[in-house]
């Protein structure tokens, strides 16, 4: 079964300039997911989809390929992931190159680990899921959510107002680092999550968004502590 890893790096970050490449803890942040990619041994090919020859060649240094640029089309704000990974398969396509499975590897992932690339793969391989993605629980139940309404506050779901929060169902967001995926039932229905989606759990400190600059020391004092640095 032949398996790749897309790394989707545009250069036009707007909210923290050249994200992709930014220097994370000693080392540009793109570099992380591709090693994690790299040493995980589940790859044939572990490829990075950028419109940037400063981030292709960062990319090649850590040892991914960048065999092709992606099209302007696939490289302003508004291009979706799934039109990213669609615009790769196909030109590896054209190329004479098929893969079975893919995994979409997020280029500002640093918190990434291995067991969970290999658990999400281990799920895809043995219970025929479209696609597998890892996820958080939300550390405080949702049911008891908070909404303002003409400056006043109100619940989301009145009805449980007097529920206790053990007996409350634990609800999960999407971590945002990677989606394994069957090639052919991505290329149908061009959906990364479906209604035969499996998920890998994670910890509250394996996960942290990098939008902005709050966000980006939260996630090297995660990865410290991960990796007991000081």
């Amino acid at each position: 079964m032949k398996s790749i890893a897309i790394i989707p790096a545009r250069g036009g970050s707007k909210r923290i300039p050249r994200k992709n490449i930014k220097c994370f803890l000693g080392k540009p942040i793109i570099a992380y997911s591709i090693q994690a990619a790299l040493e995980s041994g589940l790859f044939d090919e572990v490829m990075v989809s950028t419109d940037d020859p400063e981030i292709a060649a960062v990319a090649k240094q850590y040892g991914a390929t960048v065999p092709f640029m992606r099209s302007s089309d696939n490289a302003d704000d508004y291009a979706t992931t799934a039109a990213v990974i669609t615009e790769v398969l196909q030109n590896y396509a054209a190329q004479g190159t098929q893969f079975d499975v893919g995994c979409c590897i997020y280029p500002t992932a640093p918190l990434i680990k291995l067991s969970a690339l290999s658990e999400g793969y281990q799920q895809l391989q043995t219970q025929n899921f479209d696609t597998v993605f890892p996820v958080l629980k939300y550390s405080y139940p949702i049911w008891r959510s908070l909404k303002m309404e003409a400056g006043k506050v109100a619940l989301n779901w009145p009805e449980h107002l007097n529920s206790r929060s053990q007996d409350l169902p634990a609800a999960y967001h999407d971590a945002g680092q990677f989606y394994w995926f069957r090639t052919d039932r991505f290329l149908s229905s061009q959906k990364l999550f479906t209604d035969n989606s499996g998920a890998v759990e994670l910890e509250e400190l394996e996960v942290q968004d990098v939008d902005n600059e709050t966000d980006w020391k939260l996630a090297e004092l995660k990865y410290k502590l991960i990796h007991r640095l000081a």
